[in-house]
This record gives C-alpha cells, sequence and structure tokens, in this order.
C-alpha cells in the first residue's frame, strides 16, 4: 500500500502511540519486521538524505527512541547538518538556433558537470569526440579542426567492438568526451544519441551535482541536431552509421551559428543524525557507549547515487542495508532501558544519515560530540545485519582497536555458536571509522554484502528474520557485557585511520592497491594478479585471480574501462567491486 506524505506523517504518529501502548521490552522477531517492514517501504522512497521521506524516516526513529523511555538529544533527538546539494535547472536556460527557441527538457538539457555560461558561437562536428592513441587503435577527432571558441558536436557512446570487449569503453562517457574537447580548445560541447545507442532519444536528467568541468556541456535531440546538420547533408542516423562502420574519424565545419545558455542551480539539503542517550550515572565524567548504523539509502538510485543498477530508476529499498542495523539499534535500545537498574554505563544511541554519501553523519556527529571525547569507552556500529547466509557467519570488524575485544566476542558467542569472522582493522566503509578516526574502539557488525546490495533487491522479503534476531541479541549482550563490567577498554590502533595515499598514475586520486592484468588475454574482465597486503582491495577481501567486472555496477571490462573509473573516485569514497571468484560472482565493499 502506498500513502502520500500527509498520510505517512499520520500513520508515523499514531503506529509510535500503539507502539508506546503495546511496547515489549524484549527483542522480538515481530518489531524487527515492523521497522523494517516501514522504513523499507515504498512509501518512504528509499529514504535518500535531503527528502521529506528522509524526515518521516527520522521522526520515525527519533519517536520510537522516545517511546522507550530514552531522553531525545538536540532538537527532538535530530541533529541537523548539510550535506551535499541537488542541482535543478535554473530560470535563464536556453537554445536558439535559426532564430528558433527551442526548449529545456524537450529539446535540450544541460549536463550535470557544465559551467553556467551564455555561448553564441560556430559549430564544429566531431564525430564521438576520441582521442584515442593506444598499441591496439589510433582514433583522433580532432586531427585537422580548429574549436577554438566554437561549439563541438559529438555523438555519445562508442562503435560496437568485434571483440569481447570494447577498445573504447574507457573514452566514452560523456565526461571524458567533454573534458578531451575542452583539452582541444572547445568552448562548449554538444552531444546527441544517435539512434544505435539509444533509440528512444532520452536526453541527460539533471541529478546530484558531479562538480564542472570549464566549459557548458548539453545533450540536444536528434531532431534537433539533424536541423543544425542540415546544410552539411548528413543526418545523426547516417554519421552515426558510418562512424561504427568504418571506424574512423568524421570531422566538420558546420558554417552555422548557435546561442546556448547554460543555468543550473545547486540547492542546498540538510539531513539528520537521530540521537538519544540512556543515563544510569549522571557524574561530570560518566562513561558512554554508543551504539548506532546509520538510516539512509540511495532513494531511487541512479548515476552517483551508489546504485549497481545505475541506469535504473526504482526504488533502492534498503531493507539490509540499512534498516536491518537501524531495527537493531532500536530493539537493544528498548531492552536496555528496560534492565537499566543494572547498567553500569550510560549509553547514546544513534542513528546517522548521508552514510552512504561519505559517512557524513557520523563525521558531522564525532565533530560535534554531546560529550567528551574521553567519556566513549567503544562505539558498536551496525551494518547489514539482515542476510544471515547458510554458513552461520557473523563479520566483526574492529577487533584490533583493543586488546580485550577478541576474547569478548568469543565468549559471548559461546550462547549463539555463530562462525565468527573477525578483522581487527578500525578503520573500514561505514560509520565506525569515524569514531576510530578519534581513538574511540570500535566493533563493526556484519553479515557480510551480497549480490542485491545497492539494487532495487534490497527489500523486505530477502532479510533472514531468524539471522536477524539472533545477531540483535548478540549485539545486545555484547553492549550489555561492556556496561556491567568493570574491564577497561584501552584504544590500540588497529591499521590506518585514513585511507592510502594514491601512487602511480599523477591523474589518479586513489588506488585499489593491486596489479592488474595488462594483457587482455582474459575476455569478462580485469583480472587481479596481485593483491597488495594491507591495501584497500585487501582490507574488503579481494583475492589474487578475482575478475573485476564492475566498480559501483558500471561495466570494467579491460584496463582500459578499470583505469578510467579510478579517475572518477574519490579519497575516502566507499564503492561496490563485483568480481567473479571460481566462476561466481561476489560482491566487495571498498573504503578508497
Amino acid at each position: 500500500m502506498k500513502l502520500n506524505l500527509s498520510a505517512l506523517i499520520i500513520f508515523v504518529f499514531l503506529t509510535s502511540c500503539i507502539n508506546a501502548q503495546q511496547i515489549n521490552k524484549d527483542i522480538t522477531k515481530d518489531e524487527l519486521y515492523h521497522h523494517i517492514h516501514f522504513l523499507a517501504s515504498d512509501s518512504l522512497k528509499g529514504r535518500f538524505p535531503g527528502t521529506a521521506e528522509d524526515k518521516v524516516a527520522a521522526n520515525y526513529i527519533a519517536k520510537n527512541f522516545k517511546n522507550s523511555n530514552l531522553e531525545l538529544l538536540y532538537n527532538n533527538g535530530l541533529q541537523e547538518f548539510e550535506i551535499r546539494p541537488t542541482l535543478i535547472a535554473g530560470q535563464n536556460n536556453l537554445l536558439r538556433f535559426n532564430n528558433t527557441s527551442y526548449s529545456l527538457n524537450s529539446d535540450f538539457s544541460p549536463y550535470p558537470f557544465s559551467i553556467n555560461k551564455e555561448l553564441e558561437a560556430e559549430i564544429v562536428f566531431a564525430g564521438y569526440g576520441f582521442n584515442i592513441k593506444t598499441d591496439s587503435i589510433v582514433w583522433d577527432d580532432y586531427t585537422g579542426i580548429d574549436l577554438t571558441g566554437k561549439w563541438v558536436m559529438i555523438l555519445l557512446s562508442s562503435p560496437k567492438s568485434n571483440t569481447a570487449f570494447s577498445v573504447y569503453e574507457a573514452f566514452s562517457s560523456a565526461r571524458s568526451k567533454a573534458t578531451a574537447a575542452e583539452d582541444h580548445g572547445a568552448a562548449g560541447v554538444i552531444l546527441v544519441s544517435g539512434p544505435t545507442f539509444d533509440k528512444d532519444d532520452k536526453l541527460v536528467k539533471i541529478e546530484n551535482s558531479q562538480g564542472q568541468i570549464n566549459i557548458p556541456v548539453v545533450q540536444i535531440k536528434r531532431e534537433l541536431a539533424d536541423k543544425i546538420l542540415k546544410k552539411s547533408g548528413h543526418t545523426i542516423l547516417d554519421l552515426e552509421s558510418e562512424l561504427n562502420s568504418e571506424k574512423k574519424s568524421i570531422s566538420f565545419s558546420l558554417n552555422e551559428t548557435i546561442k546556448i545558455i547554460t543555468d543550473l542551480q545547486e540547492v542546498k539539503n540538510n539531513t539528520f543524525n537521530i540521537v538519544s542517550q540512556l543515563i544510569v550515572d549522571s557524574s561530570e565524567n560518566a562513561k558512554f557507549i554508543i551504539i548506532g548504523g546509520h538510516y539512509d539509502h540511495l532513494g531511487f538510485g541512479g548515476i552517483g547515487t551508489g546504485s549497481r543498477n545505475p541506469n535504473v530508476t526504482s526504488v533502492h529499498y534498503g531493507a539490509d542495508d540499512n534498516a536491518s542495523g537501524v531495527s537493531a539499534v532500536l530493539e537493544i535500545a528498548q531492552k536496555l532501558s528496560s534492565t537499566k537498574d543494572q547498567l553500569k554505563c550510560n549509553f547514546i544511541f544513534a542513528a546517522f544519515g548521508a552514510e552512504e554519501m561519505g559517512l557524513l553523519g557520523s563525521k558531522h556527529f564525532t565533530q560535534n560530540l554531546p560529550i567528551k571525547n574521553n567519556q566513549i569507552v567503544a562505539m558498536i556500529n551496525i551494518d547489514m545485519i539482515g542476510r544471515m547466509k547458510p554458513d552461520n557467519s557473523l563479520q566483526i570488524g574492529g577487533i584490533g582497536t583493543t586488546t580485550i575485544s577478541d576474547s569478548l566476542v568469543n565468549m559471548i558467542n559461546t550462547n549463539y555458536n555463530f562462525k565468527l569472522g573477525l578483522s581487527k582493522e578500525g578503520y573500514g566503509p561505514s560509520d565506525h571509522s569515524s569514531f576510530y578516526s578519534i581513538n574511540i574502539p570500535v566493533f563493526f557488525l556484519s553479515t557480510g554484502a551480497h549480490t542485491d546490495y545497492h539494487t532495487p533487491g534490497d527489500s523486505l522479503g530477502n532479510i533472514n528474520f531468524d539471522g536477524l534476531f539472533q545477531v540483535t541479541n548478540y549485539i545486545h549482550d555484547l553492549a550489555f557485557n561492556l556496561a556491567t563490567t568493570k574491564s577497561q577498554l584501552l584504544f590500540t590502533e588497529a591499521g590506518s585511520k585514513a585511507p592510502s595515499p594514491a601512487m602511480g598514475n599523477r591523474k589518479m586520486k586513489v588506488t585499489f592497491g593491486i596489479m592488474p592484468d595488462f594483457s587482455g588475454v582474459e575476455k569478462r574482465g580485469l583480472r587481479v594478479d596481485l593483491v597488495i597486503e594491507g591495501k584497500a582491495a585487501d582490507k574488503a577481501g579481494m583475492k589474487t585471480g578475482d575478475i573485476i567486472i564492475a566498480i559501483d555496477g558500471l561495466a570494467v571490462k579491460d584496463i582500459y574501462g578499470y583505469m578510467e573509473r579510478l579517475t572518477k573516485l574519490e579519497l575516502g569514497q566507499i564503492i561496490t567491486v563485483e568480481v567473479i571468484r571460481e566462476n561466481e560472482n561476489k560482491v566487495l565493499i571498498i573504503q578508497l
């Protein structure tokens, strides 16, 4: 059932009131189901930070904290902070050709990485906009043409390759083409889809901010492009056909002038951390344990969100990632509150926002703590615990950040018999990293990645509630033990507190820490010839012999595709890497 926003807010309020009356002090599968059913519903549209649905989710979590007799911090539990802006079309976008004005979003659209500028200039056609010089191919669409101060019209995509992988892949993205045109002196870029590439001729969407290159970049419809090409005797259809069959440059001046104004405006967005506390010791230097997990997800997906199906516009429910973790935080908070008289340590419970954008919420929280740093005993981070596998495995990271962690988690496991996968590293692809960076011992619990990760398939129906129930109880027992014993957790450094700096190619901001296969013998993707110990790929579990086939859902077919993907990644970014290992597809989460 889908609800409109007003009805949804009323539903949250009524549901919370019912919960207050029917609250069960124990952790139950029914309540875990109830929380995920709400947070991962169609109505919350994937909980994308800064949306109205994001705030509904935040208020739902705050209400449940309050119903568990916890004290809400900040503004009724909400710690607000600013996140990456979204883009909207401004009022000044314009395209005029031959004294005719054309319509934004019907005839043309600026690219999200376009600069805002007015440019009236001549137009040059430059094929696919390639400037390729490799051992296997030389293709330069800019030889013999002068782009200085001019618009250049370029076809999107690339010719099909006769091989299992495309030699053009690394040079075919819109941004790569626009950057190459800028490098050759173009004042602006006009991109067009040929019918082989996109028979529906869809225009680019104005979505999240993707930074800017230094020239305006727009996409126009084929019908308009054909009008601009009329004097030349060409159409986009015949140009694409010739380029694809001959696989060599076609570049010429159109003897036409066009005026375009690009106007993209950033809209600032805010989201929230939802924070509550349970106080048993009100002394000035009382100790605290923090239990948290992020509540945001990817909304409807799309390019730049982290979706592994970036070209699919559909609700990315995030049932496991991380409605499962939030449901556990709510249930653990509720049970600890009911046993308050047995505790010797205070608790802070937090649901962090904008984790998928780069741990923004937990970073903001650690930079604006409600208590002193040295009061925090430990941080327990719960991220993706809803897909327990048949081998009953539970991953726990951060074991090396204090001397007693290893023995403690194994002792508690005697009541559960999980197959524990223990990692010493304090730094990893989730919110605990923000706490480890300020010298706080951390525990990171997860049942691991899966092929539905960051896709619409991460839905309620795929949650293993028996496993979720067991893991939630295990984490409660861990927290209860920490809060009722006098064991002192002394912080120890376990691995780097920041990603390793990039090495090698000066254009690369990041590195995986692998030695890739340069031969091209493997046709399914890029084979990993060596994984360097202690680097990002090693920490994520990549193995020598893995074949990388996708990064953040974008195909990697060879070394060229791999290098192009790397140029778009940032230090500190969390990405997914899909690999083939022994003929089985696996998804790894890598913090760069």
